[in-house]
């Protein structure tokens, strides 16, 4: 059976909420998965004028894709160019510093909170998709610095996570994406895609991969992993010679403004 349950899980955990501003509804289903691996994030109030929402589709585990919705939204919010307006380089930014926050003993001590919690728990909250409580947004910040101990050359976990990100500020719309997962905006009732799959096999992607000194068999890196980009993954980011957006695999996304 691997991975995967003899039948699927169909329970539905369903959410919705407003604002002055918007509507908002989501819903997930864990499937054939043995346990619910991806995560979400819904803030729409980040602050008085904007929107944010994630989703992250993790593979390997569900540590990547919690620790994004704890920790992503919040790098955004904290990131100078978000300050001077610059949303879409806050977003580039955050998505980088998610593999930066998850090296260390630090990050390791946190992947490991988050990865028990969904076994420590079992019936309910087992299948549910993990999001932190909406009123955790605005928390605290810091600078995340680093901790001694026995874990402090952890290079990152190698489970990962696609990251689809969504901010609404007045009338823009900023989608930030790496990975597979995708953004589909309606506009009256019919569909523009808003982000793109990050396939190996695309040329941009393959390039990338091959000069990084990665390979890509049956439609997958190293004959293992079928996306290009994503966070975590750290196997495929330890090229040192190399910066993290021309890795192997790289969280870096592709921004685009509507």
């Amino acid at each position: 059976m691997g991975v995967y349950l003899s039948t699927p899980k169909t329970e539905k955990f369903s959410e919705d909420g407003e604002n002055d501003r918007l509507r908002f509804g989501l819903s997930s289903m864990q499937g054939w998965r043995a346990t619910m691996e991806d995560a979400h994030a819904a803030y729409p109030d980040l602050d008085s004028m904007t929107s944010f929402f994630g989703v992250y589709d993790g593979h390997g585990g569900q540590a990547v894709s919690k620790f994004c919705a704890k920790y992503l939204h919040q790098q955004v919010l904290q990131h100078e160019a978000y300050s001077a307006g610059d949303i879409g380089t806050s977003l580039q930014k955050s998505f980088l510093r998610m593999d930066e926050m998850m090296r260390g003993q630090r990050g390791w001590r946190e992947l490991a909170v988050l990865g028990d919690k969904i076994d420590q728990v079992s019936g309910l909250i087992e299948g549910l998709i993990w999001s932190p409580r909406s009123g955790e947004a605005n928390n605290h910040f810091d600078d995340w610095s680093s901790e001694e101990g026995p874990h402090s050359d952890f290079d990152g976990p190698t489970q990962g996570s696609t990251a689809c990100v969504a901010i609404i500020r007045n009338k823009q719309l900023i989608v930030a994406n790496a990975g597979d997962s995708r953004c589909v905006i309606s506009r009256k009732g019919q569909a523009y895609n808003l982000s793109k799959d990050h396939k190996p096999e695309l040329e941009l992607e393959k390039d990338r991969i091959l000069k990084a000194g990665g390979f890509i068999q049956v439609g997958r890196i190293n004959g293992s992993l079928n996306l290009a980009r994503a966070i975590g993954d750290v196997e495929f980011k330890q090229n040192k010679t190399l910066p993290a957006e021309k890795q192997i695999v790289t969280a870096n996304p592709d921004i685009n403004a509507v």
